[in-house]
C-alpha cells in the first residue's frame, strides 16, 4: 500500500500500525542498533510507482524503516513524502547490482554506490528480521490428512 505522508494523519498512522506493527520501542531500537537505513539513491521503480518519482532529471532518494511485522520505504518527491508499506509476508529482496525490493506487484531498485555499501549492515539486519518473522509463521513441511 502506498500513502502520502507529507502531513500527519492519524488514519495513516493506524493503517501503518495495522499492517506492519507499531514502531519499535526505544529499548528495542537500541538492541537492534537502529531501525532505519541511510538515504539511498533510487535507480528504477516499477511503472505503477512512477508517480512518486521526480519528473525532472533529479536524483530520487529513499530510505527503509524496520517495523515488527514489515518495512516502510520512504520516498521523497520534491516537497511531498510517500510511504510504501510492505508486510514481511509480501517482501522479496534481490541483490543484483544494488538491491531490488519487490512486493505487491511493485518494485524499487536502489543503486549500488557508496551510500548503498554503507547500508550493508542494515540489509543484513532486515534479512535477519524477515527470517525471524518467517520462522514464527512457518508452514508445516507435511500436511496430515
Amino acid at each position: 500500500m502506498l500513502i502520502e505522508t507529507t502531513h500527519y494523519n492519524s488514519e495513516h498512522k493506524q493503517i501503518i500500525a495495522d499492517l506492519v506493527g507499531s514502531p519499535f520501542s526505544l529499548v528495542q531500537k537500541l538492541k537492534l542498533n537502529g531501525v532505519g537505513s541511510k538515504r539511498m539513491i533510487i535507480d528504477e521503480v516499477s511503472p505503477n510507482l512512477q508517480q512518486v518519482l521526480n519528473m525532472v532529471s533529479d536524483i530520487n532518494y529513499g530510505n527503509i524503516e524496520l517495523r515488527p511485522k514489515g518495512i516502510l520505504i520512504h520516498i521523497t518527491k520534491g516537497l511531498k513524502n510517500f510511504t510504501w508499506i510492505i508486510p514481511y509476508y509480501h517482501l522479496v529482496i534481490y541483490k543484483i547490482n544494488g538491491s531490488s525490493i519487490h512486493a505487491q506487484g511493485k518494485f524499487v531498485h536502489f543503486r549500488a554506490n557508496k551510500t548503498f555499501k554503507e547500508n550493508k549492515k542494515f540489509f543484513d539486519k532486515l534479512i535477519d528480521q524477515k527470517t525471524k518473522y518467517d520462522m514464527l509463521y512457518k508452514m508445516p513441511d507435511t500436511l496430515w490428512i
